[in-house]
């Protein structure tokens, strides 16, 4: 029998109205709950509607809320000042949540920019202090360049220096103003010939998680601001205009602000204060991920899969077939598998980020190769894991223990892992050395060392790439096959006895 024989005899064979029937509600189960999840989240802002999520030029969504004081620069100019301090505060931190402390956040930034305007996702390089990593160079909000290590006292200041010359801005930093390094250089496509320069102060929220479950972490964020002082400020070159003191983004609206020290900039002396709280840079996921709200039916999906595959390779080692009847078996189970996932991913995946930004959830758009991969990705997942339950099933020969086999390795280790209830070291682990390394493909977070976010698998991030974890799970899947497809022994032939070989032993003698 031709291979193509094999495998059509092989379909008709598993197409049972139970087992379609079980995969089509496997597939019908991710979909509901799916459109149930995402219909139920929605975004609402007192008063008046949410603010929009900034989007930079290259379509993905950013954070960019910051104090600006700032004037127009042209073509060719640059602006020099000397920063003598930076402070700020940090309402409510733990452990006791009742005092408000002065301190900085390790991303608190204050320095110079230049922007090309004010509206929010905007390009921009800036040079700036921060909390605790020191001088940084930072341009269209992925980009992140290491200037001098090191805080700032009162007695340290330091000089800071933005020069531009067309779409060409070059940041350099000085401790006495004579003696200049250059800390990067950064290309603006586009740059159009009047810029905004000035000085600008921001700080992200304190993150600090609180244990729950068996260990486990949930994300806490309290409001920030931070405070840089200038002087000696210097704005040559095409400059034009005068001071404006302006937001990017909104500001002012928390208590703090209004009742203690608003976010602004303040002149006196020949000093110039600016205050601020926010962020410049890569927008990280917030709660939940949305790629994790539209596949929230997954787990139960996944258990179905392995039910019916453990069970169907329990079946084929009763009936103790051949290598390659087991072969085909398990190439019809990952198919059948690899269709349900295509057809519930497909519509759950788009349908419920389209009703997520619809109901006003902040969604990080999802270029159409990554999307893809996300579809294509899991639907391959849900077949390996078929596949190596079947192998299970043909080597343990009970479909409880095939079940069970493959609900430890893979259902469990992704169903706790999606959630905050062990230790985050733990649930690395498990994505890491267990076969539900593979749902590393529905990853679309991506870990930024310049901003502060709780990076883990209860997050949405995993600690393999995609790709790694595909592997991995592969590489299970392959070995559990071929153990499966090890020596096979066929039935042999039922042989006459009792009374009918008497009957067969008379009949040959007549």
């Amino acid at each position: 029998m031709s291979t193509t024989e094999l495998l059509q005899r092989e379909w008709t064979a598993f197409r049972r109205p139970g087992r379609l029937i079980a995969l089509a509600a496997a597939a019908l189960t991710v979909i509901a709950i799916s459109l149930v999840s995402s219909l139920g989240n929605r975004s609402s802002c007192d008063p008046g509607p949410c603010p929009a999520v900034p989007t930079a030029g290259d379509g993905s969504t950013v954070s960019d809320r910051f104090w600006f004081l700032h004037r127009d620069l042209g073509p060719e100019g640059s602006i020099t000042v000397r920063m003598t301090s930076m402070t700020g505060t940090i309402t409510y931190p733990p452990p006791n949540h009742d005092q408000i402390v002065s301190g900085l956040v390790p991303w608190a930034k204050a320095g110079i920019i230049v922007k090309d305007g004010l509206r929010q996702g905007s390009q921009y390089a800036a040079l700036m202090m921060t909390g605790s990593h020191g001088v940084r160079f930072q341009y269209d909000y992925r980009h992140d360049v290491a200037g001098s290590a090191g805080g700032m006292s009162e007695q340290s200041p330091r000089w800071l220096r933005l020069s531009r010359s067309a779409d060409t801005i070059t940041a350099a930093e000085s401790t006495d103003g004579r003696r200049w390094h250059t800390v990067g250089t950064a290309k603006l496509a586009g740059l159009p010939n009047t810029v905004q320069v000035g000085l600008f102060a921001t700080s992200p929220g304190d993150l600090t998680l609180r244990k729950v479950g068996l260990g486990g972490a949930v994300e806490e964020v309290r409001f920030t601001q931070a405070v840089g002082s200038f002087d000696n400020v210097t704005v040559e070159g095409g400059a034009t205009g005068s001071w404006h003191s302006d937001p990017v983004g909104q500001m002012n609206r928390t208590d703090w602000e209004k009742y203690h020290l608003a976010s602004g900039a303040v002149q006196h002396d020949g000093v110039i204060t600016v205050s601020g709280t926010g962020d410049i840079g890569p927008r990280s996921e917030e709660g939940v991920p949305a790629i994790a709200l539209t596949l929230l039916g997954l787990p139960v999906a996944l258990i179905v899969v392995i039910v019916v595959a453990a069970r169907h390779g329990a079946r084929t080692a009763r009936d103790m077939d051949s290598r390659q009847v087991i072969a085909a078996r398990a190439a019809v189970v990952g198919a059948a598998t690899f269709v349900t996932g295509l057809v519930a991913v497909g519509v759950a995946f788009p349908a419920g980020l389209v009703i997520l930004e619809a109901n006003g959830i902040p969604v990080q758009p999802v270029s159409a190769p990554t999307g893809a991969r996300v579809i294509a990705g899991v639907a391959g997942v849900l077949a390996l894991c078929a596949m190596l339950t079947y192998g299970f099933g043909v080597l343990l020969r009970r479909g409880w223990a095939a079940i069970l086999a493959g609900t430890s390795l893979v259902a469990v280790p992704y169903a706790v892992t999606a959630l905050p209830l062990l230790p985050d070291t733990v649930s690395e682990w498990l994505l890491r050395l267990t076969p539900a390394a593979g749902f590393a493909v529905t990853q679309t977070m991506v870990k930024y060392p310049q901003v502060t976010a709780h990076y883990a698998p209860s997050a949405g991030y995993f600690p393999l790439p995609w790709w790694a974890g595909l592997v991995l799970l592969c590489a299970y899947t392959a070995v559990v096959v071929r153990l499966a497809l090890g020596p096979r022994v066929r039935k042999p032939p039922r042989t006459p006895t009792g009374d009918s070989a008497g009957a067969a032993q008379v009949s040959q003698s007549h």
